[in-house]
């Protein structure tokens, strides 16, 4: 699905999604979060994808949910079950389709970003942020608790005791803060953010694919297992790779003392 509110671009090797409602800090709507999903099932399909880059447009990276459409939900008597529909089949998309997907994912946090925004944003694999840049984990300034994953991601990346400090007040923090708790790997200033995304998601797309993507399968799946059953999974991978052409170049590159030439096989 296309629309205007989300501008999708391929280019070389890298996936640019790019939310573009800026007159609202890019609050996002439903026809968004359509595209958005379709634009991540597009990446995962195409193997001439290999790394994605999630940013928005203006002073605003996402403000979550538009506010001024929960008054009209409210004025249209929406039910409990109707609420719960809508979340979990339209937004929640979002972070369940993440969940399967294993290519680099890396957020650029160019401005605000709030409620939900700030949950899509803890979604990445990498989180860069301009210096500009101020989240806060917002719901409960409406009166909601955190919907969009927040209280899975949050506690996993700063520890339970910040995020719910973070949860419970809603206070606003700044990109040195974020970067200071761990939320965001790295702060750049505004004018060189993108660039610097950028030049990372390159860095990453040359690396053999499946090295990359099996290493980010580990990680993951690694966090909902004990030791042993880790290393039982991890040794199977490795056992895998070690048999690709990919792994021989590698070696072959290391001892000639030259760049590697990958063929993803």
């Amino acid at each position: 699905m296309s629309t205007d509110e989300l501008v999708f671009e391929i280019t070389d090797s890298i996936a640019t999604i790019r939310l573009n409602r800026p007159e609202r800090l890019n609050a996002f709507t439903g026809e968004m979060l359509d595209a958005w999903g379709d634009a991540i099932e597009t990446c995962k399909r195409e193997d001439r994808v290999r790394a994605v880059v999630l940013t928005g447009t203006g002073r605003g990276f996402c403000s979550g949910g538009d506010v001024r459409a929960m008054g009209e939900r409210h004025r249209d008597g929406e039910t409990a079950y109707q609420r719960k529909k809508s979340v979990f089949e339209r937004i929640h998309r979002i972070p369940r389709l993440l969940e399967d997907f294993d290519k680099p994912y890396i957020v650029a946090i160019n401005g605000i970003a709030t409620g939900a925004g700030l949950d899509m944003a803890l979604m990445g694999d990498i989180r860069f942020a301009a210096a500009s840049a101020r989240m806060a984990e917002s719901y409960i300034r409406v009166g909601l608790i955190a919907g969009d994953g927040g209280t899975w991601y949050l506690p996993r990346l700063v520890g339970v005791p910040k995020a719910l400090e973070l949860l419970w007040t809603g206070d606003f923090f700044d990109a040195a803060e974020a970067e200071r708790i761990g939320l965001v790997n790295k702060v750049l200033p505004d004018d060189q953010l993108l660039d610097h995304t950028m030049a990372f998601a390159k860095k990453l797309a040359a690396q053999p694919a499946l090295t990359l993507r099996m290493m980010k399968r580990a990680v993951y799946q690694g966090l909902r297992m004990d030791l042993r059953g880790a290393l039982d999974m991890v040794s199977s991978h490795l056992g895998v790779i070690s048999t690709t052409n990919d792994h021989r170049e590698a070696v072959a590159a290391f001892n000639e003392k030259r760049a590697p030439k990958f063929t993803d096989s």
